[in-house]
């Protein structure tokens, strides 16, 4: 009852500001009081990712990167989690404190630290200090719309035109560094947050994206852990297709929070490809409701859960997905692509709009399951890294090199 009344206020307008704002005013307080009780600690790194939802991502790339590095070896890193004893297994963390999203404790150490490292927003009420250092990772390379590039007002389902711009000027105001993997995101960057106006002053790091350094080095080990992890070591000669489509803004349930609703015959799927493919369904992080593939057991895998998406690419054969970021990494790896855009009108029109030309995607366009079958088929037998498909890495991935995260460090981290 509490979910669903909290829903029903995020759907009012009125109602969803006055207490977004009471919100802000509490977390204000709180933070304000930590600050004038502590002072800035030069060698103390806090870091997010996804709002505190995962371990992953260019937060996760640098903090290890630094934890490799001698000449980090003394700073006090914080790590932040909406449910940290869910981390407590991970060993890399042990060199961490890690601490409660929105708790007092977790704002208590953004009072203190000489660094933020976060791929999303943080909370508005978090004014970096004089001397305090933002550095902002964001999370992919973005075909869809963002912030102030965003054209249509109906879109989302929790927000106004209005509302998206407010969010992205508060969290860009703060920002002191801005990572961006290619000339092509810099551009996009500086328009969807407005920096022109908003920060005039915030440094843009265009040296590649910190996460996509291990797309670049790693070993077949790796790939064999990681399957075993997954427990699809014994699928035998079986491909390995990835499906990881993105959210729709428009669909939002009461008491749930963003869902998807799942427009892919699997019945289908399941008769023409269970004997040579098996999938992995990866929803993106803001859905919020469950699936069941009991039915497809041994054909259907949720790894929606799983909370390093690097390690689902380098051991996928096929990736197939819609409007989400993830092509721009996975084509990293030169393997096959395809785009199942099934709402294709919809969403280019009346949901966010796109910032490439369609034309340069590195895969084929499909609309409806029968051709999704055939084009899987036919891709698993004629793909070729073909002269599209490299202009493509050429314009968006030419500096993921498996570098990034040194370049980076020695630029942000004085």
């Amino acid at each position: 009852m509490k979910k669903i009344v909290i829903n029903i206020i995020k759907k009012n307008q009125f109602m969803r500001n006055f207490f977004r704002k009471i919100e802000y005013l509490k977390k204000k307080r709180i933070y304000n009081k930590y600050c004038r009780k502590t002072k800035v600690n030069e060698n103390m790194i806090i870091f997010e990712s996804f709002m505190g939802r995962t371990y992953s991502d260019n937060p996760k790339a640098i903090y290890e990167e630094m934890l490799n590095d001698p000449k980090y070896d003394n700073f006090k890193f914080i790590w932040c989690f909406k449910k940290p004893i869910s981390k407590t297994y991970i060993q890399a963390l042990s060199r961490a404190i890690i601490v409660k999203y929105n708790s007092k404790e977790y704002f208590k150490y953004y009072s203190m630290a000489k660094y933020f490292v976060s791929n999303s927003r943080i909370p508005e009420a978090i004014k970096p200090r004089e001397g305090q250092v933002y550095i902002q990772t964001w999370h992919g390379t973005p075909l869809k719309r963002l912030g102030y590039d965003l054209t249509t007002e109906g879109g989302n389902a929790l927000n106004s035109l209005k509302d998206m711009q407010h969010k992205y000027k508060a969290d860009a105001e703060r920002y002191t560094y801005l990572l961006s993997p290619s000339k092509f995101c810099t551009e996009k960057f500086t328009s969807c947050f407005n920096l022109k106006e908003n920060n005039p002053n915030c440094k843009i790091v265009e040296k590649g994206y910190p996460r996509n350094d291990f797309l670049s080095n790693y070993t077949q080990e790796a790939i064999t852990a990681i399957k075993y992890n997954l427990n699809i070591n014994n699928i035998g000669n079986k491909k390995i297709i990835l499906y990881a489509p993105t959210w729709r803004d428009n669909q939002h349930t009461s008491g749930v929070g963003y869902t998807y609703r799942m427009d892919v015959d699997f019945d289908l799927l399941q008769k023409e490809l269970g004997n040579d493919y098996i999938i992995l369904f990866r929803a993106h992080y803001f859905v919020a409701n469950s699936f069941d593939f009991n039915k497809y057991r041994g054909f259907v895998y949720n790894v929606s859960n799983y909370e390093n998406i690097n390690d689902l690419y380098v051991i996928s054969d096929i990736l197939i997905t819609d409007y989400s970021s993830v092509f721009f990494d996975y084509a990293i790896l030169k393997r096959p692509i395809i785009f199942y855009m099934y709402d294709l009108k919809d969403y280019q029109d009346n949901i966010r709009g796109f910032y490439i030309n369609l034309d340069e995607l590195p895969g084929n366009i499909v609309e409806n399951e029968q051709s999704l079958v055939k084009e899987i088929q036919q891709i698993s037998k004629n793909f070729e890294y073909d002269e599209k498909y490299k202009k493509f890495n050429e314009k968006f991935n030419y500096l993921d090199d498996g570098k990034a995260t040194k370049r980076v460090l020695e630029i942000v981290i004085k």
